[in-house]
């Protein structure tokens, strides 16, 4: 069981005493990936519910649309101007608070009377339900170094696993009880979660906050970038794979309602089933990070990646092939990410929320281009066409990544004898 907060709280400053951070319980670990799961699924709860949405508030095709560009429109700005608060204030208090606000938001989608309501209603979503990234970062800064790697890894399957599952818990949930009580659910769900993130979480950081003021904060996100080449080039890592895992992602529905499969919308979302499984089992990511292994374990994943777009090339004639592919590519686009957001918060502990914030700006340009892309070329050009997008996405990276893998050594959370040189 999670331990209450004042435990978790002596226990850290005994760690600060000692020279070392606290090391997490698992049941603590856990709870922070079932939360971070939880807030990032409201990004996505209403991607197979717009035609829904769409007739009960009568808005028109262009309008409906929007509903999913105004959510992730406010998910960018929230990270970059709400993430980084975290290193600057205590961040207990601000992912309760985000987490009451994001309550409220969900209530007005709910409750939404006209389109014009519900666009602010998810807009506002969006910007809330970047507290998974000030989860992120706070679990790792309580993480020991030597298990930050694992504990990332935990944390964000939760991450992946919120998206993955958030398309069928909301169609499931819609054809039982309409389209609003997805949104219901969620602020209940979310209280909950909010109510025990208070009383287990830490009132404090191993890290103590920035003395910059608000202004400066958000230009020392941006001096981090122009300071540290390891940050860029692990954002453009993540932006590239989440370029492809949105191109599958954002269009697979498409080849799967019509023939030969003509699946219904509550079979289509069951594939995010799948896709977990990918998600989980590359937590193994984050213990190599931990062994210094960060290269290689980036170096495989993106082979596996670009690898993964031959069997989904398939999927109009095999199911199988569309099975393997799924979890080849989930697999690979969360050991990748894992290992950037391990890699970049050792950079500077002490700027985790700014560089994991600034890092996550470029998933979120990444996703979009990947599922603006994928949507208009396969209505063009099919279901190849897609693939061929994807494959080049990840065969990017992987290009990158062999250009760059004899520059100097890439610090790990905890550098070992089994450190890379």
């Amino acid at each position: 069981m999670p331990e209450n907060s004042e435990a978790v709280t002596r226990r850290t400053e005994a760690g600060r005493r000692g020279g070392s951070a606290y090391v997490l319980s698992r049941g603590v670990v856990v709870l922070f990936a079932v939360a971070c799961g939880a807030a990032v699924a409201n990004v996505y709860f209403s991607q197979p519910l717009l035609v829904t949405m769409g007739d009960d508030l009568d808005m028109s095709p262009a309008l409906v649309g929007s509903v999913v560009t105004l959510t992730h429109v406010g998910y960018g700005l929230g990270l970059f101007f709400l993430v980084p608060l975290g290193d600057m204030t205590d961040r207990r208090r601000l992912i309760v608070t985000q987490l009451l606000f994001l309550i409220g938001a969900l209530a007005v989608v709910s409750a939404a009377p006209t389109a014009a309501v519900l666009l602010v209603g998810m807009a506002s979503v969006g910007l809330l339900a970047v507290v998974t990234q000030t989860l992120v970062a706070f679990a790792a800064s309580l993480a020991a170094p030597a298990g930050r790697g694992r504990v990332v890894g935990l944390v964000t399957s939760g991450v992946v696993s919120g998206i993955l599952l958030a398309r069928t818990a909301s169609g499931l949930i819609a054809d039982l009880a309409g389209w609003r009580s997805v949104y219901l659910a969620s602020a209940s769900l979310t209280a909950l979660l909010a109510l025990v993130l208070y009383r287990v979480l830490p009132r404090h950081s191993a890290a103590p906050p920035t003395a910059l003021r608000y202004g400066q904060l958000l230009r020392s996100t941006v001096t981090l970038f122009a300071r540290e080449p390891l940050l860029r080039l692990r954002a453009l890592f993540g932006l590239l794979v989440f370029a492809a895992f949105s191109t599958l992602w954002s269009s697979v529905a498409l080849p799967l309602s019509e023939a030969p499969y003509s699946w219904s919308h509550s079979a289509i979302g069951a594939l995010g089933l799948i896709g977990v499984a990918g998600a989980l089992a590359a937590t193994v990511a984050g213990r190599l990070n931990d062994r210094g292994l960060s290269r290689r374990t980036t170096g495989i994943a993106l082979a596996l990646l670009a690898a993964s777009w031959l069997p989904l090339a398939c999927a109009r004639s095999s199911l199988w092939a569309l099975v393997v592919g799924v979890i080849l590519l989930d697999l690979a686009v969360q050991a990748v990410h894992v290992t950037n957001q391990t890699l970049i918060y050792a950079l500077h502990p002490d700027a985790g929320s700014r560089l994991i914030g600034g890092y996550m700006v470029f998933y979120a340009i990444g996703s979009a281009t990947g599922a603006i892309a994928a949507t208009s070329l396969y209505t063009v050009a099919g279901w190849g066409a897609v693939c061929a997008l994807g494959a080049a996405f990840s065969c990017l990276g992987l290009a990158l990544w062999a250009v760059t893998r004899h520059r100097a050594p890439e610090p790990a959370a905890h550098v070992t004898s089994h450190a890379e040189g």
